[in-house]
Formats: C-alpha cells, sequence, structure tokens
C-alpha cells in the first residue's frame, strides 16, 4: 500500500469520524429508521383484514352463564353453583378448556402475594392477615339423554389463578358446545386488590362483589388460550355471552348488580317500586331509599330472612354485584340517541352522602353515558349503577364501583372515567393483561372530551400544554407503552397506560383534525364492538379510515419510548434584506418527529401562522422554509400553543433581541472543486441553507462555521480550512495534519 493511499485513507476516516460527531452533537434524529416500511410484522389473515376490520372467517368463543350465589354476611363468603355453556366456534377441536380463578391471587402462596414488594402495593389484600382463594368442590359435565340430564365430575388442575379442565371428550370446532357445572365458594377480601372487597359502615357491611366465580379464559385466533396469572396490575379479558344470576342475601339488604334486575316486586316495598316507575321517567335523580329511611323496617321487605335478587344481562363479559344493608339508593332516566331509555342508579352508605358528595352520583352517571352514546356508541345495557365502596376506582359491566370518600370533581372524574370504560374494554374487548393502554389510554383519552362537555366545563381540568407533559411521559427511565402491565414498574403504570396513549391520541387528533379523527375512532368502536381487537387492528383501522401511513407515530409513541424535539437553529433574510422575506431553519433532534406550527411576529406586531406537514421528515433532521414577511421580525415561534410534546420549549422560540439575525453571506467566489497534489481525495465546496459545506468523495457532508478572514472550522473534531488571499485555494488542517487544496479550473 503506497504511502499517497495510505493518506488518502487516513483522511476519509477522519473525514468520516467527524461527520458522525457533528451528526451526533445536532440530532439522535434518524428518518430512516422513523419512517421504515414494513411496520407490520404480519400480514392480512382470514380473520382480520389488513384494513384493520375483522376478516370474512372472524371467529369468537363464547360463554354464558347461569349463577346461583349466597352471601354469608358475618363470614363474608360467597357459596355458588355455577352452569357454564361454552361454545368453541374456532376451527380447532379443544380437548380441554383454559379458566380463571381469579380469588386465588389472595391465597397467600399465590404469584401475586410473591410479586407484592416489600412498601406494599395497590395489589393484593393490603396487609390483611388473609389466605383466601377459591374452593372449587366439584367440575361436572353436563350431558342430556332422552329428556335426562346427566352429570359427570371431570379431572381439573388448578395452578395459581388458572384451572385445567379436561373434558371427556374433545369439544368439536365450528360451533360445538359443552355446559359444565361447577360448585365453588370463597371468602372476601376486605380489600381486593382495589378491585372488590368489603366496606365497614355505620350502618353496616357494604359488598362490592367481582371475580367472584370461575370465569372462561378467552381462546382466539392470535394467541390461542390466553392464560397469563392474575397477578394484580394486568385487568382482564374475557369472553362475551349472557347471564342469568341469582344472589340470596340477608333480607335487610339491597343489592344491585349489572343488567336488568328482573323480580323488583319481590326485592322492593311496594312505595319503592313507585318511585322507581317515577324515576324512569324523570331526568332528575328520585330518591328510591332515602338516608332517614335505612334504620326503619318499613323500607324493606317483611317476613324472610334472607332474599334472591335475580339479574339478566345480554352480550357481557362479566357480571358483578355489591350488596348492603346500609344503601341509600337513587336513580334517573338516561336518554339514548335511538330514542330507548337506560337507568342510572345510585348506591351509597349515609358517610357518602351530600349535595357536594354523592348525591350528585346519578347526575355524573346519566350525563357520561348520554355523552358516550352520542359520541361514539349507544349504551348497551339497561341500567348504569354507580356504587360507593372502599375501591379507588373500578369497572364493570353496567355497574361501577368508586371511592365512598369522593366527592365533587373527584366524583365526577372517577364516575366518568369507570363509566368510560363501558366502551373501553367492556364494548370494544381487548386485552387488558396483555395491552392496558387499550383500555385505560383510550378511556382516558374520551374521559377530555367528556370533562369538557360536562355542565358547559364545570369540572374541566384537560391539561393543554403538551410541553409541561413531554419530560413526564417521554422519560427515558419509562417502558413502552406496549409493555404489558405486569412487565412494567408500577409507579409507572398510570403514565403508560393511562396517561401516555390518552394524550398520545389527542396529539393524533390535532394531526388529523376533530373531524378525520373521531370518524376513524369511531369506525374503530363499530368494527370492534363485542370483539377482540390486538393492537394492529387499532393502527390499521385509524390509517386505512384517515388515509393516513402514521407508521412513524405508532412507532416513536406505542413501540418505543421516544423523545421529540424541534429546535430553531437561525433566521436569515433573503439577500440581508427583510423585503425579501426571511428564511429560517429548524431542526428535529429526537428520535419522534412532529408536524411543524410556526407562528411568526413582525416589529410592527403583526402576527401570522404557518404549518409544515410531518413528511419534512422523512429524509431530513434540519429543514429550511420561507416566511413571506415584507419587514423585520421579533420573534417566531414553533408549536406555540403546545398542542405537541417537545422536551425542551426554550428552544423552540427565536427572538430577534436575543438570538439576531444571521447575515446572509456570498460564497459563490468560493465554491466549486478542489484537488491536492499530495492526496486523489477530492473536496466539493457547495452552499447549503447559507452554510458553507464541506463534501468529501464517499463521504457525508460537514458543516463549517464561518470565522471570517476566510478560515472556516468544524471545532468538534479540529477541523478547519483557511483560504489564500486570492481565494484560489486552502489549507485543510485535521489535527495536527494539513495539506494545500487548489481550485480545478472549469
Amino acid at each position: 500500500m503506497n504511502a499517497s493511499f495510505r493518506v488518502t485513507q487516513l483522511i476519509g476516516v477522519l473525514i468520516f469520524t467527524i461527520s458522525a460527531v457533528a451528526q451526533k452533537t445536532e440530532s439522535v434524529y434518524d428518518y430512516n429508521e422513523t419512517f421504515a416500511n414494513n411496520f407490520y410484522t404480519k400480514n392480512a389473515t382470514e380473520t382480520r383484514s389488513a384494513s384493520g376490520q375483522p376478516g370474512p372467517k372472524y371467529w369468537q368463543n363464547r360463554a354464558d352463564y347461569s349463577i346461583k350465589a349466597s352471601l354469608n354476611e358475618t363470614t363474608k363468603e360467597i357459596t355458588g353453583s355455577e352452569l357454564l355453556t361454552y361454545t368453541n366456534n374456532s376451527p380447532d377441536k379443544l380437548s380441554f378448556l383454559w379458566l380463571n380463578v381469579d380469588q386465588n391471587l389472595f391465597k397467600k402462596d399465590s404469584r401475586g402475594s410473591a410479586v407484592i414488594p416489600l412498601n406494599g402495593s395497590r395489589n393484593g389484600a393490603k396487609g390483611q392477615d388473609f389466605d383466601g382463594g377459591f374452593t372449587i368442590k366439584s367440575v361436572k359435565v353436563l350431558t342430556s339423554a332422552a329428556g335426562k340430564t346427566n352429570e359427570k365430575e371431570v379431572k381439573f388442575i388448578i395452578t395459581d389463578t388458572r384451572m385445567q379442565v379436561f373434558l371427556p371428550q374433545p369439544l368439536a370446532a365450528n360451533g360445538a358446545l359443552v355446559k359444565l357445572k361447577i360448585e365453588f365458594s370463597f371468602f372476601s377480601p376486605d380489600y381486593g386488590s382495589d378491585r372488590m372487597g368489603v366496606m365497614e359502615t355505620q350502618h353496616g357491611k357494604v359488598f362490592t362483589m367481582a371475580q367472584w366465580y370461575p370465569r372462561m379464559c378467552v381462546y382466539d385466533d392470535v394467541y390461542g388460550w390466553n392464560t397469563l396469572p392474575y397477578l394484580g396490575a394486568g385487568e382482564f379479558y374475557l369472553e362475551y355471552g349472557d347471564f342469568n344470576v341469582e344472589l340470596t342475601v340477608p333480607a335487610n339488604h339491597i343489592v344491585v348488580g349489572s343488567g336488568e334486575l328482573l323480580n323488583p316486586t319481590e326485592v322492593y316495598t311496594a312505595a319503592q317500586i313507585k318511585r322507581w316507575n317515577t324515576a324512569k321517567n324523570s331526568d332528575t335523580a328520585v330518591m328510591i331509599r332515602a338516608a332517614d329511611e335505612i334504620t326503619s323496617s318499613s323500607s324493606r321487605p317483611t317476613g324472610k330472612a334472607m332474599l334472591t335478587w335475580k339479574f339478566a344481562i345480554k352480550n357481557s363479559r362479566d357480571f358483578a354485584w355489591a350488596s348492603s344493608p346500609a344503601f341509600i339508593i337513587d336513580a334517573a332516566r338516561i336518554n339514548l340517541p335511538s330514542g330507548k331509555k337506560s337507568l342510572a342508579i345510585s348506591a351509597y352508605p349515609i358517610e357518602s352522602s351530600g349535595s357536594e358528595a354523592w348525591g350528585r352520583s346519578t347526575e355524573y352517571t346519566k350525563n357520561c353515558i348520554e355523552n358516550y352514546s352520542k359520541r361514539w356508541l349507544e349504551y348497551p345495557y339497561p341500567a348504569a349503577t354507580n356504587v360507593a365502596g372502599n375501591e379507588n376506582g373500578m369497572e364493570y359491566p353496567g355497574i361501577v364501583f368508586c371511592s365512598w370518600e369522593s366527592k365533587g370533581k373527584e366524583l365526577w372524574g372517577v364516575t366518568d372515567h369507570e363509566f368510560g370504560h363501558i366502551w373501553f374494554p367492556m364494548i370494544v374487548g381487548s386485552n387488558e393483561r396483555r395491552f392496558a393502554w387499550m383500555d385505560e389510554g383510550f378511556n382516558t383519552f374520551i374521559n377530555t372530551l367528556s370533562g369538557q362537555d360536562f355542565n358547559k366545563g364545570e369540572f374541566d381540568d384537560t391539561i393543554t400544554d403538551m410541553h409541561g407533559m413531554a419530560n413526564m411521559v417521554m422519560d427515558p427511565s419509562l417502558e413502552p407503552v406496549m409493555a404489558a402491565p405486569d412487565n412494567m414498574k408500577e409507579d409507572n403504570l398510570g403514565y403508560l397506560a393511562y396517561y401516555k396513549p390518552g394524550y398520545g391520541l389527542r396529539v393524533l387528533r390535532t394531526i388529523l383534525g376533530e373531524e378525520r379523527f373521531d370518524n376513524a375512532f369511531k369506525t374503530y368502536i363499530e368494527r370492534w364492538a363485542y370483539k377482540h381487537p390486538q393492537p394492529d387492528d387499532f393502527f390499521r383501522t385509524m390509517e386505512n379510515v384517515s388515509g393516513e401511513d402514521l407508521s412513524w407515530f405508532w412507532r416513536g409513541w406505542f413501540q418505543n419510548n421516544w423523545m421529540a424535539d424541534q429546535v430553531i437553529k437561525r433566521v436569515r433574510y433573503e439577500k440581508n434584506d427583510p423585503k425579501r422575506g426571511a428564511i429560517v431553519t429548524i431542526a428535529n433532534l429526537e428520535k419522534l418527529p412532529m408536524p411543524v406550527y410556526v407562528e411568526i411576529k413582525t416589529v410592527s406586531g403583526k402576527v401570522s401562522r404557518m404549518q409544515l406537514p410531518v413528511e419534512i421528515w422523512k429524509r431530513n433532521s434540519s429543514w429550511s422554509f420561507k416566511v413571506p414577511t415584507t419587514e423585520e421580525l421579533s420573534s417566531i415561534s414553533l408549536d406555540p400553543d403546545h398542542v405537541f410534546p417537545d422536551i425542551d420549549s426554550a428552544n423552540n422560540v427565536w427572538t430577534l433581541e436575543q438570538n439576531g439575525i444571521t447575515a446572509t453571506k456570498d460564497y459563490t467566489p468560493i465554491l466549486g472543486q478542489y484537488s491536492s497534489e499530495l492526496i486523489p481525495l477530492k473536496i466539493q465546496l457547495t452552499e447549503e441553507e447559507g452554510t458553507l459545506v464541506l463534501n468529501a468523495e464517499g463521504q457525508p457532508s460537514i458543516p463549517l462555521e464561518d470565522k471570517d478572514n476566510g478560515l472556516f472550522t468544524f471545532e468538534q473534531a479540529e477541523l478547519s480550512i483557511e483560504f489564500a488571499a486570492d481565494k484560489k485555494g486552502f489549507v485543510l488542517t485535521i489535527g495536527k495534519q494539513s495539506f494545500g487544496y487548489t481550485k480545478d479550473v472549469e
């Protein structure tokens, strides 16, 4: 290898290294990574379309329940018998079934108990010395022959919060069904992972019962059996079906539950039935059982020690209920867009009463149900019941449990949030255990709109400053939004399941515009109502309906935890003349790009705005654009309303006073190609956006800083070029090595 070639190679390596330093100093943005093809890693199937809708052969299984249970108020024991009819609509034979036995979370040796840190957790029994869990007395398969029902006990294995049931013969595909009869019982924890429990009040216990019966696991076209254990943070993924539930409780109790009460005349007094009929036609709350009636024997039917309450709900993924002798009950009519009616109901103890507290619960419930029904999809259930319990807030079909201590703005917020869950995941049945953001995040988003609408924004606390939220939701220590809730730090769950995806949809609504976004989002809800969407189904639907490739956004906001930071690099006038307009150069410093909204102010006080699409970043990390001004500028701001996330607001603003105008120099005399007699490496000098740029063959470009008097530098790597007085040549210095260059004759 000759000396000349070695020097050429050395210079090339140095220039390449310098360029890498320059790019790293300027920006970490890689547009090929952000806008890369093949965001979707799998093609369409017969069950899931490439457009995001269910495919022509989409299927899902079904679980129908008939349950009879009784409550022992003293021991807090629930004893039940469940008749489960499971329909296998899949193309697969099933030789066994998997069920969720969620109460096993409260066994001392459960996996969920094992992962509770020493400093405590929202999950589990919150320190109660309690060894809970289901007792499964028997599992039987029911068959019919000659008009007679036969019961056969079958083998089952319980592993933590899952129960595997082995069938006597495989369940055939494409519509075959099997009936199971399960005898079960459990003792309720007082604090059931903030999702259910028992609360003491002045007039008796409030039982808020959920995860209270063995529930079918979902068998789907993506994972087969979904059997991730219940650890506490990851919520639920359940099949749809019809429920008929009979609950036998002490006669002095009032019971509320998912769906419709079928036997009101058997469990309410004649006076209360009249009040119920009044409530069904009233837009304001009607008191069914008032505070001063709680201790009155006349407020309950007499003659029996126990009463059985019968409920039914159709096409539901779950059933929950609450029972207490302490309940105040009020209700009002819900008006739905189709003309149908539902009923808003509130059940709460006297400790929660008051016009600034649960006395407005029914008003809140009615309003948010009507709002979401009008905006997205009509509420499907005959009643919506808000129960005051010891949960911070938890949602189930047709019924929610909210904190008994909440009042005012806080009660509105938790009520609106929990009932928003009717749409996600009760109607749109996503997999909460894997993708918490698909229900919590979507719900957080729709809560924002509901809060703005309610009573002319009485409790609206919408955070409009996305810059202020950027460092929180883009904290580099956070996991990606796509992480499962059991796979992220508990302290991060609020950010990643609620706030970040909720803010993300607001950002996307700004980018697409309200009409286009709302149309796409509503289409997603309609397509996947009472079905099981995956993240790609949402992403594909939003893209296909809006007509936009949003892979850059999904990739940065959901799949990765990328940051966003735009900067104004410099401002100059065309030909140094303000009347010719200004050239503004901006850059994208972090990995997530955003559209560019610009506000321009002139020295005379005129204000104008411009918008640049995200496509300017598809092949650029910096961009220059012309502002058609005819006078001097006083300031320029990127994203002046803070509608997009940005981790550094300070570099979004340029002012004449602080930053000044960059003078435009004429580099025409020195532009061109240069050669050296020492090494065969040609250098091309070009001008880009008012900056002299060094280009070496086969190497990335290097922007040079003008130091005046013919000296240009890139100081980060000790590179400089210094021109001779006649401007016909220069000396290139890299570190301690120098090489003379002369301009090629054209």
